[in-house]
């Protein structure tokens, strides 16, 4: 008997904004500061809601899109806060040590 296998890809299962709110909090939980599993994160995110009307929003090709937030990608932070707002989410920055 062979066991067939699938990567997992959780972009599938992000499809609601309660869902996508979930797996960012975890995300961000994880990532210890790491921009770049932040930034991966985000490219999940991004390829859960569609692409191609991504690239629309943004003005940045699809595969442009799909480049900066691969594994070898390195999007400007421009680039992230441009696709951060497309995708409906804000950037917010707090003291570390707020009271």
């Amino acid at each position: 008997m062979t066991l067939k296998l699938t990567r997992w890809d959780s972009s599938e299962y992000l499809d609601s904004d309660e869902a996508i709110q979930a797996y960012l909090d975890a995300c961000m939980d994880e990532a210890n500061g790491d921009p770049a599993f932040i930034v991966h994160a985000l490219g999940v995110i991004a390829r859960a809601k569609n692409m191609s009307e991504l690239a629309r929003d943004t003005g940045i090709s699809r595969e442009g899109l799909y480049k900066a937030f691969s594994e070898q990608g390195n999007p400007t932070f421009a680039t992230v806060a441009k696709v951060a707002t497309a995708l409906g989410l804000s950037l917010e920055l707090k003291t570390v040590n707020a009271e």
